[in-house]
């Protein structure tokens, strides 16, 4: 049996930790959800670390939405760091999952793309627990998490310089 934690806020203003439990229900069984849901995106890295230390999760989703003043900057960047010192603390993935607010025009296209971000994470951290090949198959194909993917760099004539 392997555990997937989720982590979210209440400060977001979308349940972006629904969206991942449905999507990764969506994928398969063979797993259990694990859902811890704090304040504020600082108080995510500790939720994190207690859910790979203390519940023995396989691989945390993080999710979080940083406002859009200068303040929320910092902290979302407190936060990411937080994140990693927890990922290499366990040796364990946490898929840091941040919409900033000001990544969308209107109330519904923050939703929209909290909902899709959120769920094709979902669908990254099913990958890296089950079947690492599958993102092996997509590497260097420039695919984005959210709005469309901006695809590869074609390469133009001449090859690698030195």
């Amino acid at each position: 049996m392997k555990f997937f934690g989720v982590v979210d806020t209440t400060f977001a203003r979308f349940d972006m930790g629904h969206s991942v439990m449905d999507e990764l229900q969506k994928m398969g069984t063979g797993f259990r959800i694990i859902r811890y849901t704090v304040p504020g995106i600082k108080d995510i890295p500790v939720a994190c670390l207690r859910l790979l230390r203390e519940d023995n999760c396989d691989i945390v989703v993080a999710c979080g939405m940083p406002g859009s003043k200068p303040l929320d900057k910092i902290s979302a960047q407190t936060a990411s760091n937080g994140i990693m010192q927890a990922q290499l603390m366990t040796g364990r993935h946490i898929l840091e999952v941040f919409v900033h607010e000001e990544e969308a025009e209107s109330p519904g296209e923050l939703a929209w793309l909290m909902d899709r971000r959120a769920r094709e994470h979902a669908i990254n951290a099913y990958y890296l627990v089950f079947d690492r090949a599958k993102l092996t198959e997509k590497a260097g194909k420039g695919l984005r998490q959210g709005y469309a993917d901006v695809g590869p760099v074609e390469e133009s004539g001449g090859g690698i310089r030195h």
